[in-house]
């Protein structure tokens, strides 16, 4: 069961792997394009580094190789291909449109909070409509330090005007719990592509679910029949 001590007043949603399962289109994109550029790298290691600004990335792997620009037109190309892959499989997790919908009916604040780009993004919130369901939304365009860096989760809860230690986070990865932790903010993970082990050294995670249908959502708000 989650571990609540409190009563949330906002939820605050990372995008990728905990809004839709499309983790693995990210992954297999980047993974692609690092193999042509000559990096000598797994899959596994590809995952790993799948977190934060795709120049970021490119720098880890590429240390000095790319200017700017060249990495800004690399993560174009890899932006692209994800959501050309991707669109035919654009889908909630199950049960998260439901949930959204009973966050907001309760008055409960709602915010995705995201490494992605605002394109790919509004690729998901406008695709699957629930722009008018989300409070605020900051992306990679939005914060100059990205996850683990506690910046994009702190920009949520301005946005909200909500206080920090109030809002409830929904996270896949791990650098986005330490974001969060280092946000001073709770944690439910989402174990669509990490295995709750992964995570054994974070202190603010209140619990894992597999989807949004999980019964022990129902401790944090009235949830609907539907649920």
């Amino acid at each position: 069961m989650l571990q609540l001590a409190k009563s949330y007043k906002a939820f605050l949603f990372d995008l990728n792997g905990t809004v839709v399962n499309d983790m693995s289109y990210h992954i297999e994109a980047w993974h692609r394009i690092l193999l042509s550029l000559g990096a000598n790298i797994g899959i596994e290691r590809t995952k790993a580094e799948c977190y934060g600004k795709n120049g970021e990335m490119l720098e880890r792997i590429f240390p000095g190789r790319f200017s700017t620009e060249e990495k800004e037109k690399l993560g174009t190309e890899k932006e692209t291909t994800y959501r050309q892959e991707f669109l035919p499989h654009l889908k909630f997790i199950n049960g998260f449109e439901a949930f959204l919908q009973s966050a907001h009916s309760d008055g409960i604040k709602t915010a995705i909070g995201s490494a992605a780009i605002l394109p790919n993004i509004d690729f998901v919130v406008d695709g699957l409509n629930i722009r008018h369901l989300i409070d605020a939304i900051v992306s990679a365009d939005d914060v100059m330090h990205s996850k683990p860096h506690p910046e994009t989760f702190l920009k949520c809860s301005e946005l909200l005007g909500i206080n920090p230690t109030d809002c409830l986070v929904f996270e896949d990865a791990p650098k986005g719990v330490e974001a969060a932790q280092n946000a001073g903010m709770d944690c439910i993970v989402i174990t669509t592509l990490h295995r709750p082990q992964e995570f054994s050294h974070y202190k603010n995670i209140v619990g894992f679910i597999q989807d949004y249908y999980d019964d022990q959502l129902k401790s944090l708000l009235c949830l609907k029949e539907k649920i």
